[in-house]
């Protein structure tokens, strides 16, 4: 069997894992801890098949502007075909590892949602967060592999970021 087609067959299993997840813990519960408003420029880095996609645009309403960033070329084409479907016109994928190709302090909101455990480059990955986000913008971190004070430490340890508020399901910080 060819590697893409594999590789096609573990995102097909991947995204029915989190729709079965999303019914469980709608996104939108999420989403509340972490303080969208209205007119926001959201980016959902690693954003994965779009779990996040619809309900972040029912709170950026269309004013707002998201940003789904993903490596894999399969979750970008699915979340355009979300953007499609749902009628999105406030959505823009980037394929990419790291660079975000955004301009800087053009960003209000970053979520960081099971992510930061997989990441290669991670320095490199939040120093692009960095320079993307406004001054005082939020990263939103959740990620269920890693220990929260692990979190903690890492998105504060080089000084980028300072811890805003530990939620329920997330832990904001504020650049």
């Amino acid at each position: 069997m060819k590697t893409s087609v594999i590789k096609s067959i573990d995102f097909s299993i991947m995204s029915m894992a989190l729709k079965i997840r999303d019914l469980r813990r709608p996104r939108m519960e999420i989403l509340r801890e972490v303080g969208i408003k209205q007119g926001a420029h959201v980016l959902d880095y690693g954003c994965g098949p779009g779990s996040y996609v619809v309900p972040v645009a029912e709170l950026v309403g269309e004013s707002g502007r998201i940003y789904a960033l993903d490596a894999n070329p399969l979750a970008v084409r699915a979340v355009e075909g979300l953007a499609a479907k749902k009628c999105l016109s406030n959505v823009q994928t980037i394929l990419s590892d790291c660079d975000t190709g955004l301009p800087p302090a053009s960003i209000n909101v970053v979520l960081l949602c099971d992510v930061l455990h997989d990441l290669d480059n991670r320095d490199l990955v939040l120093a692009e967060l960095f320079r993307v986000l406004k001054s005082g913008g939020i990263l939103s971190v959740s990620d269920h592999h890693m220990k929260r004070d692990e979190i903690i430490a890492r998105l504060t340890g080089k000084g980028l970021f300072a811890l805003s508020a530990k939620k329920k399901s997330v832990i904001n910080f504020v650049k």
